[in-house]
């Protein structure tokens, strides 16, 4: 066997539990596209969706879920991050789903449980025929802990489903954390099958030059990348986007160690990147009171990397609230649910606290009071405003120091890697979803009517 034959072998993925329904099946709230996406996880049985922000995960997991407890005649799990918990369950109400937050086994009684990640431990696996992942990039940004107890205890899992945003440009961990998840091939294997060491760095990987297309085809049996409706046909013209402004603002930081520079140097390692920003924390404070002020009725999200600034910031704009990861897990949730309900004017908080599932089309201004170098952070956090379904033009401020511009760099490089996957696998996504629901669907097609008797040869019928 040479090696494109191991490969083809490989590809095939046998689908052992799955469950094939039509339209009507589904809830008339749904767009075509998303009882699609819906139609063509359930053939699969263990899936990801990777929608874009504002295209209906939500609704997708939900009716999914209840798809599969109907079918399978036994309870399902969808697991989110806990701010993201109550606003699932608000979600649920618009299609007649009954749903409620349960933080233990003992908790559940319908047959749709939600809790959220922290409290997973509570729960008995083989109680449920199936689990979401919502938010499920939490596979490789989330504790080894709870990732390893999430593949380990859900392991035999009949129907899974993870849920989330484009994965991040080249972050093939994320990919082989889900492939793993979803039980279609270990991680390890994965690395070994399509990627090389790149150089002596053994934690950076990349695909082997021959092995491109293929690892692209293999991700598209598995999951389904979807960027506009018309990724599977549909119009897009229901789901346009306003217009995105990026203003970047370089702060006057050329102080340091006490004295002036005569020639600021961008920052190259991340000792650097973290000091620069230290030093330009006045300045780079002072620039957002600056835009706030121009904008004084207008509602803002301040994305801050530091507690310092954060606090700083805090301090100096009246009816900001500040949310921050020391805080009570429900209360923070409380008021990050109540800035998208526009009960809070202005909110200070981490990327990493709240740029993952939340729905703020009602605020159209960002300002980044610093930048890191996580380009799915910053995309995760520019996308609970700049999202399907928000009515104003949004207006991003980037707020950085000299010393601090090859994380701007980074950021635009990373972008374009984003771009250009996001393309390639678009065109898979249309292929392998319509294909295998057409494929699926004609065996399903009620309205043949056979016209013609079949006749039996004399030979092929049995003297008894």
């Amino acid at each position: 066997m040479n090696y494109t034959e191991f490969i083809e072998n490989k590809l095939i993925i046998e689908q052992k539990n799955k469950i094939i329904i039509q339209d009507d099946e589904l809830s008339n709230v749904l767009f075509d596209y998303q009882k699609d996406l819906i139609k063509w996880a359930l053939k699969i049985g263990k899936s990801a969706i990777f929608a874009d922000t504002g295209l209906g995960k939500t609704f997708i997991q939900l009716e999914w879920a209840r798809i599969v407890a109907k079918k399978q005649k036994k309870p399902i799990l969808i697991v989110a991050p806990l701010a993201v918990v109550f606003q699932t369950i608000n979600e649920a109400k618009k299609l007649n789903i009954s749903l409620h937050y349960c933080k233990s086994q003992e908790d559940c009684s319908g047959k749709i449980s939600i809790t959220n990640y922290e409290r997973l431990e509570n729960f008995e696996p083989n109680k449920f025929s199936g689990i979401v992942l919502d938010e499920s990039s939490i596979l490789k940004s989330f504790s080894g802990k709870y990732k390893k107890l999430l593949i380990d205890n859900f392991r035999k899992t009949e129907f899974k489903l993870c849920c989330s945003a484009t994965p991040a440009p080249n972050d093939y961990m994320e990919l082989g954390n889900h492939s793993e998840f979803l039980n279609v091939m270990n991680y390890s294997e994965m690395l070994s099958m399509f990627f090389v060491h790149d150089g002596g760095d053994t934690s950076k990987w990349r695909l082997k030059g021959h092995a491109v297309e293929r690892f692209w085809e293999w991700v598209s049996s598995w999951s389904a990348i979807i960027k506009n409706p018309s990724d599977l046909g549909y119009s897009d013209s229901k789901h346009i986007l306003p217009e995105l402004k990026e203003e970047d603002i370089i702060t006057d930081s050329d102080y340091e160690d006490g004295k002036y520079l005569l020639f600021s140097m961008p920052a190259e390692t991340l000792d650097e990147r973290r000091k620069s920003q230290k030093e330009s924390l006045n300045y780079r404070v002072d620039e957002v009171l600056k835009i706030i002020k121009k904008h004084p009725d207008e509602n803002f999200i301040i994305w801050c990397n530091y507690n310092d600034e954060a606090n700083l910031l805090h301090k100096k704009i009246k009816d900001s609230v500040n949310v921050q990861g020391s805080d009570n897990p429900e209360e923070k949730a409380k008021r990050l649910i109540e800035f998208g309900e526009g009960k809070i004017k202005i909110l200070i908080t981490k990327p990493k606290i709240a740029s993952f599932g939340l729905n703020w089309q009602n605020c159209h201004n960002v300002i980044f009071a610093s930048l890191s170098d996580s380009y799915e952070q910053y995309y995760q956090a520019v996308r609970r405003c700049y999202r399907f379904g928000q009515k104003y033009p949004v207006n991003v401020y980037r707020i950085i120091s000299y010393g601090e511009v090859k994380i701007l760099e980074n950021i635009e490089r990373k972008n374009k890697e984003f771009q250009h996957m996001q393309k390639k696998m678009s065109i898979y996504t249309k292929k392998y979803v319509r294909e295998n629901l057409q494929v699926e669907f004609k065996e399903l097609d009620k309205s043949y009517n056979p016209e013609k008797t079949i006749i039996i040869p004399d030979w092929l019928v049995s003297e008894e």
